[in-house]
Protein backbone atom coordinates (compact mmCIF):
# COMPACT_ATOMS: atom_id res chain seq x y z
CA UNK A 1 0.00 0.00 0.00
CA UNK A 2 1.51 3.37 -1.11
CA UNK A 3 0.89 6.82 1.23
CA UNK A 4 0.64 10.04 -0.77
CA UNK A 5 1.53 13.62 0.42
CA UNK A 6 0.67 16.49 -1.31
CA UNK A 7 0.71 20.71 -0.91
CA UNK A 8 -0.89 23.28 -2.68
CA UNK A 9 1.36 24.96 -4.68
CA UNK A 10 -0.78 28.41 -5.21
CA UNK A 11 1.52 31.25 -5.31
CA UNK A 12 4.58 29.44 -7.14
CA UNK A 13 3.34 30.12 -10.62
CA UNK A 14 6.82 31.84 -11.54
CA UNK A 15 9.27 28.50 -10.53
CA UNK A 16 9.03 25.21 -10.46
CA UNK A 17 7.06 23.66 -7.27
CA UNK A 18 6.29 20.25 -6.06
CA UNK A 19 2.58 19.09 -6.67
CA UNK A 20 3.02 15.56 -4.42
CA UNK A 21 4.88 12.82 -3.22
CA UNK A 22 4.49 9.19 -3.11
CA UNK A 23 5.96 6.41 -0.69
CA UNK A 24 5.87 3.37 -0.28
CA UNK A 25 5.91 2.11 3.76
CA UNK A 26 6.35 -1.79 2.85
CA UNK A 27 9.40 -1.34 1.13
CA UNK A 28 11.76 0.74 3.57
CA UNK A 29 9.47 3.72 3.32
CA UNK A 30 10.73 3.90 -0.23
CA UNK A 31 10.19 7.42 -2.33
CA UNK A 32 8.31 6.14 -5.28
CA UNK A 33 7.45 9.16 -6.86
CA UNK A 34 8.06 13.28 -6.53
CA UNK A 35 5.38 14.89 -9.12
CA UNK A 36 6.50 18.36 -9.45
CA UNK A 37 4.96 21.79 -11.75
CA UNK A 38 7.25 23.20 -14.13
CA UNK A 39 7.37 26.96 -15.27
CA UNK A 40 5.14 26.44 -18.22
CA UNK A 41 2.71 24.75 -16.20
CA UNK A 42 3.27 21.24 -17.28
CA UNK A 43 3.48 18.52 -14.64
CA UNK A 44 6.08 16.19 -14.51
CA UNK A 45 7.69 12.98 -12.42
CA UNK A 46 10.86 13.93 -11.19
CA UNK A 47 11.82 10.14 -10.57
CA UNK A 48 12.84 7.76 -13.04
CA UNK A 49 9.91 4.83 -11.41
CA UNK A 50 8.19 2.49 -14.20
CA UNK A 51 4.55 2.20 -13.65
CA UNK A 52 4.25 -1.43 -13.05
CA UNK A 53 8.06 -2.00 -10.51
CA UNK A 54 8.85 -5.66 -10.68
CA UNK A 55 8.57 -6.17 -6.70
CA UNK A 56 8.54 -9.64 -5.37
CA UNK A 57 10.07 -10.87 -8.87
CA UNK A 58 13.34 -13.01 -10.06
CA UNK A 59 15.33 -9.90 -9.65
CA UNK A 60 14.36 -8.86 -6.40
CA UNK A 61 16.46 -10.71 -4.29
CA UNK A 62 16.83 -8.61 -0.83
CA UNK A 63 14.76 -5.86 -2.28
CA UNK A 64 16.95 -5.14 -5.28
CA UNK A 65 14.12 -3.20 -7.08
CA UNK A 66 13.99 -0.65 -4.32
CA UNK A 67 17.19 1.03 -5.78
CA UNK A 68 16.68 0.73 -9.40
CA UNK A 69 13.75 3.56 -9.60
CA UNK A 70 12.58 6.11 -6.75
CA UNK A 71 14.64 7.20 -3.73
CA UNK A 72 15.42 4.01 -1.75
CA UNK A 73 17.08 4.24 1.64
CA UNK A 74 20.11 2.80 2.29
CA UNK A 75 20.92 1.54 5.36
CA UNK A 76 22.94 0.49 7.78
CA UNK A 77 24.90 0.51 4.82
CA UNK A 78 24.90 2.58 1.53
CA UNK A 79 27.32 1.43 -1.23
CA UNK A 80 29.31 -1.61 -1.77
CA UNK A 81 30.62 -4.26 1.15
CA UNK A 82 33.03 -6.79 0.09
CA UNK A 83 33.23 -10.58 1.53
CA UNK A 84 34.33 -14.06 1.06
CA UNK A 85 31.03 -15.87 -0.54
CA UNK A 86 29.11 -18.37 1.69
CA UNK A 87 26.49 -20.65 1.39
CA UNK A 88 23.37 -19.15 -0.15
CA UNK A 89 23.47 -15.80 -2.00
CA UNK A 90 25.90 -14.65 1.03
CA UNK A 91 29.00 -13.07 1.90
CA UNK A 92 30.99 -13.09 5.48
CA UNK A 93 33.07 -10.46 6.49
CA UNK A 94 34.39 -8.26 9.35
CA UNK A 95 32.51 -5.23 11.43
CA UNK A 96 34.25 -3.92 14.52
CA UNK A 97 36.12 -6.95 14.52
CA UNK A 98 32.75 -9.16 14.49
CA UNK A 99 32.22 -11.57 11.79
CA UNK A 100 28.72 -11.30 10.42
CA UNK A 101 27.05 -12.97 7.02
CA UNK A 102 25.15 -10.21 4.48
CA UNK A 103 22.80 -11.07 1.22
CA UNK A 104 25.17 -11.29 -1.61
CA UNK A 105 22.40 -9.18 -3.49
CA UNK A 106 24.71 -7.30 -6.12
CA UNK A 107 28.41 -7.44 -8.38
CA UNK A 108 29.52 -6.55 -11.68
CA UNK A 109 28.25 -8.37 -14.73
CA UNK A 110 31.72 -9.34 -16.24
CA UNK A 111 32.23 -12.73 -16.23
CA UNK A 112 33.98 -14.12 -13.07
CA UNK A 113 33.45 -10.51 -11.93
CA UNK A 114 33.39 -10.08 -7.67
CA UNK A 115 29.64 -9.99 -5.98
CA UNK A 116 28.76 -7.86 -2.67
CA UNK A 117 26.27 -6.87 -0.46
CA UNK A 118 24.66 -3.53 -1.48
CA UNK A 119 23.14 -0.74 -0.40
CA UNK A 120 22.02 -1.89 3.48
CA UNK A 121 19.37 -4.21 4.91
CA UNK A 122 16.01 -3.01 4.41
CA UNK A 123 15.25 -2.49 1.39
CA UNK A 124 12.09 -4.38 0.85
CA UNK A 125 11.67 -4.45 4.90
CA UNK A 126 7.49 -3.36 6.18
CA UNK A 127 7.85 0.34 8.01
CA UNK A 128 4.76 0.85 10.82
CA UNK A 129 3.40 4.36 9.82
CA UNK A 130 3.29 6.36 13.04
CA UNK A 131 1.39 9.64 11.23
CA UNK A 132 0.11 11.16 8.44
CA UNK A 133 -0.50 14.35 7.51
CA UNK A 134 -1.27 16.19 4.53
CA UNK A 135 1.94 17.13 3.88
CA UNK A 136 4.19 15.03 6.09
CA UNK A 137 4.57 10.76 6.51
CA UNK A 138 6.46 9.22 9.38
CA UNK A 139 7.32 5.71 9.47
CA UNK A 140 8.79 3.54 12.08
CA UNK A 141 10.72 0.31 12.64
CA UNK A 142 12.17 -1.73 14.88
CA UNK A 143 14.77 -3.17 13.14
CA UNK A 144 16.61 -5.31 15.05
CA UNK A 145 19.82 -6.80 14.17
CA UNK A 146 18.57 -7.22 10.83
CA UNK A 147 17.30 -10.67 11.03
CA UNK A 148 20.95 -11.25 11.66
CA UNK A 149 22.63 -9.74 9.26
CA UNK A 150 24.17 -7.02 11.80
CA UNK A 151 25.55 -5.67 15.15
CA UNK A 152 23.20 -4.74 18.03
CA UNK A 153 20.07 -3.76 17.62
CA UNK A 154 18.57 -0.48 15.98
CA UNK A 155 15.30 1.41 15.80
CA UNK A 156 15.00 3.43 12.62
CA UNK A 157 12.54 6.56 12.27
CA UNK A 158 12.23 7.41 9.11
CA UNK A 159 9.84 11.15 7.89
CA UNK A 160 9.31 13.00 4.59
CA UNK A 161 8.07 16.56 4.86
CA UNK A 162 6.92 18.67 1.80
CA UNK A 163 6.80 22.52 0.94
CA UNK A 164 6.10 23.54 -2.89
CA UNK A 165 9.79 24.23 -2.83
CA UNK A 166 11.52 21.17 -1.17
CA UNK A 167 10.95 17.95 -0.34
CA UNK A 168 13.02 16.50 2.77
CA UNK A 169 13.88 13.45 3.91
CA UNK A 170 15.11 12.43 7.71
CA UNK A 171 15.96 9.27 9.35
CA UNK A 172 16.65 9.12 13.20
CA UNK A 173 18.28 5.79 14.53
CA UNK A 174 19.09 4.83 17.62
CA UNK A 175 21.37 1.81 19.21
CA UNK A 176 18.61 -0.03 21.03
CA UNK A 177 20.93 -2.88 22.08
CA UNK A 178 23.91 -3.50 24.72
CA UNK A 179 26.62 -3.00 22.18
CA UNK A 180 27.97 -0.21 19.50
CA UNK A 181 26.23 -0.49 16.12
CA UNK A 182 27.72 1.12 12.68
CA UNK A 183 25.62 2.83 11.05
CA UNK A 184 25.93 4.09 7.37
CA UNK A 185 23.05 6.17 5.75
CA UNK A 186 22.18 7.18 1.84
CA UNK A 187 19.29 7.63 -0.16
CA UNK A 188 19.16 6.80 -3.74
CA UNK A 189 16.94 9.41 -5.76
CA UNK A 190 16.59 8.67 -9.76
CA UNK A 191 16.27 11.99 -10.94
CA UNK A 192 14.67 12.56 -14.68
CA UNK A 193 15.59 14.85 -16.83
CA UNK A 194 12.82 17.06 -18.23
CA UNK A 195 14.02 17.88 -21.50
CA UNK A 196 15.45 14.15 -22.19
CA UNK A 197 18.62 15.37 -23.32
CA UNK A 198 21.63 14.26 -20.59
CA UNK A 199 24.23 15.67 -22.86
CA UNK A 200 23.41 19.08 -21.89
CA UNK A 201 22.76 18.83 -18.51
CA UNK A 202 24.79 20.43 -16.02
CA UNK A 203 26.57 19.62 -12.96
CA UNK A 204 27.92 22.04 -10.21
CA UNK A 205 29.58 20.15 -6.87
CA UNK A 206 31.98 21.53 -4.01
CA UNK A 207 34.11 18.37 -3.70
CA UNK A 208 37.88 17.61 -3.57
CA UNK A 209 38.32 14.68 -4.36
CA UNK A 210 36.78 11.18 -5.64
CA UNK A 211 37.31 7.65 -4.42
CA UNK A 212 39.04 6.16 -7.30
CA UNK A 213 37.62 2.45 -7.96
CA UNK A 214 38.82 -0.56 -10.18
CA UNK A 215 36.51 -0.02 -12.80
CA UNK A 216 32.69 0.70 -13.71
CA UNK A 217 31.91 -2.75 -13.99
CA UNK A 218 32.61 -4.16 -10.17
CA UNK A 219 33.19 -0.60 -9.23
CA UNK A 220 35.24 -1.79 -6.44
CA UNK A 221 37.08 1.09 -4.65
CA UNK A 222 41.28 0.93 -4.87
CA UNK A 223 41.74 2.70 -1.17
CA UNK A 224 43.43 5.77 -3.28
CA UNK A 225 41.78 9.20 -3.04
CA UNK A 226 42.47 11.41 -5.72
CA UNK A 227 42.22 15.02 -5.87
CA UNK A 228 40.05 16.64 -8.88
CA UNK A 229 41.07 20.31 -9.40
CA UNK A 230 41.41 20.76 -12.62
CA UNK A 231 40.44 17.22 -14.31
CA UNK A 232 37.08 15.84 -15.76
CA UNK A 233 35.45 15.15 -12.16
CA UNK A 234 35.90 18.91 -11.44
CA UNK A 235 32.55 19.95 -10.75
CA UNK A 236 33.19 23.21 -8.57
CA UNK A 237 32.37 25.25 -11.70
CA UNK A 238 28.84 24.71 -13.16
CA UNK A 239 29.57 22.55 -16.54
CA UNK A 240 27.86 19.98 -18.86
CA UNK A 241 28.16 16.56 -18.44
CA UNK A 242 28.34 16.46 -22.23
CA UNK A 243 29.58 12.38 -23.11
CA UNK A 244 31.32 12.01 -19.41
CA UNK A 245 29.90 8.71 -17.69
CA UNK A 246 29.84 8.92 -14.21
CA UNK A 247 29.85 6.14 -11.19
CA UNK A 248 31.70 8.13 -8.69
CA UNK A 249 31.98 8.75 -4.99
CA UNK A 250 32.61 12.24 -4.68
CA UNK A 251 34.44 13.38 -1.41
CA UNK A 252 36.52 15.83 0.74
CA UNK A 253 33.80 18.53 0.69
CA UNK A 254 33.85 21.61 0.93
CA UNK A 255 29.87 22.25 1.27
CA UNK A 256 27.08 19.18 1.55
CA UNK A 257 25.38 20.44 -1.84
CA UNK A 258 25.09 18.84 -5.21
CA UNK A 259 23.44 21.17 -8.14
CA UNK A 260 21.63 19.43 -11.26
CA UNK A 261 20.78 21.96 -13.74
CA UNK A 262 18.32 21.33 -17.04
CA UNK A 263 18.75 24.18 -18.95
CA UNK A 264 16.67 22.84 -21.79
CA UNK A 265 14.30 21.19 -19.60
CA UNK A 266 14.19 24.22 -17.41
CA UNK A 267 14.71 22.98 -14.07
CA UNK A 268 17.41 23.39 -11.41
CA UNK A 269 17.85 20.68 -8.53
CA UNK A 270 19.75 21.54 -5.48
CA UNK A 271 20.54 18.34 -3.46
CA UNK A 272 21.60 18.87 0.08
CA UNK A 273 23.07 16.39 3.01
CA UNK A 274 23.85 17.50 6.80
CA UNK A 275 26.65 16.10 8.80
CA UNK A 276 27.50 13.37 8.89
CA UNK A 277 27.42 13.16 5.27
CA UNK A 278 30.25 12.44 3.66
CA UNK A 279 30.18 11.89 0.57
CA UNK A 280 27.94 11.98 -2.77
CA UNK A 281 27.67 9.31 -5.03
CA UNK A 282 26.78 10.44 -8.50
CA UNK A 283 25.81 8.10 -11.29
CA UNK A 284 25.11 9.49 -14.54
CA UNK A 285 25.35 7.10 -17.72
CA UNK A 286 25.30 8.78 -20.65
CA UNK A 287 23.06 7.07 -22.79
CA UNK A 288 19.56 7.23 -20.25
CA UNK A 289 18.12 11.05 -19.07
CA UNK A 290 18.76 10.47 -15.87
CA UNK A 291 21.36 11.84 -12.88
CA UNK A 292 21.42 9.59 -9.73
CA UNK A 293 22.65 12.19 -6.65
CA UNK A 294 23.44 9.67 -3.38
CA UNK A 295 24.36 11.82 -0.24
CA UNK A 296 25.88 9.01 1.87
CA UNK A 297 27.66 8.62 5.06
CA UNK A 298 29.81 6.37 4.13
CA UNK A 299 32.64 5.51 1.27
CA UNK A 300 31.91 1.91 -0.18
CA UNK A 301 33.67 -0.93 1.24
CA UNK A 302 33.65 1.20 4.93
CA UNK A 303 35.47 -1.65 6.51
CA UNK A 304 37.98 -3.06 3.59
CA UNK A 305 41.93 -3.16 4.41
CA UNK A 306 41.84 -1.12 1.54
CA UNK A 307 41.30 1.84 3.15
CA UNK A 308 44.75 1.60 5.61
CA UNK A 309 42.69 3.46 8.95
CA UNK A 310 41.18 6.07 7.10
CA UNK A 311 37.89 7.28 8.16
CA UNK A 312 35.23 6.28 5.85
CA UNK A 313 32.51 7.82 7.30
CA UNK A 314 30.69 5.25 9.21
CA UNK A 315 28.91 6.71 12.39
CA UNK A 316 29.40 3.92 15.27
CA UNK A 317 26.53 4.54 18.04
CA UNK A 318 26.97 3.23 21.42
CA UNK A 319 24.10 1.74 23.13
CA UNK A 320 21.61 4.53 23.32
CA UNK A 321 23.40 6.91 21.12
CA UNK A 322 21.56 8.47 17.97
CA UNK A 323 22.15 9.78 14.77
CA UNK A 324 20.41 11.62 12.53
CA UNK A 325 20.45 11.93 8.44
CA UNK A 326 18.86 14.67 6.53
CA UNK A 327 18.60 14.58 2.82
CA UNK A 328 17.06 17.70 0.94
CA UNK A 329 15.85 17.90 -2.67
CA UNK A 330 15.12 21.66 -3.72
CA UNK A 331 13.66 23.46 -6.85
CA UNK A 332 14.68 26.43 -8.94
CA UNK A 333 14.33 28.08 -12.32
CA UNK A 334 17.89 28.18 -13.93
Amino acid sequence: MTRTIQISAEGSADGPAFLNATIAPDRGMLLLQARVRLRGGETFDLLSTPDQPAFGGADDFNGNVSFSLGGAILLPYANRIRGKPVGDRQIETRVLGKTVRLPMNWGGKAPGAEQYAMHGLMLDTPFEVTAVEADRIEGRLQAGDFNGHWLSSSDVRVEYRLTASALELTVDVENAGSEPVPMGIGWHPWFSLPSGDRSQARLRMSAGARACVNDYDEVLPTGEVEKIAGTSYDFSQLRPLNDLYLDDCFTDLEAQAVEVIDPAGALGLRIRGAPPVSAFQVYAPPDRPIVVVEPQFNLADPFGPEWQGRDTGMVVLQPGERTRYTARVELFAP
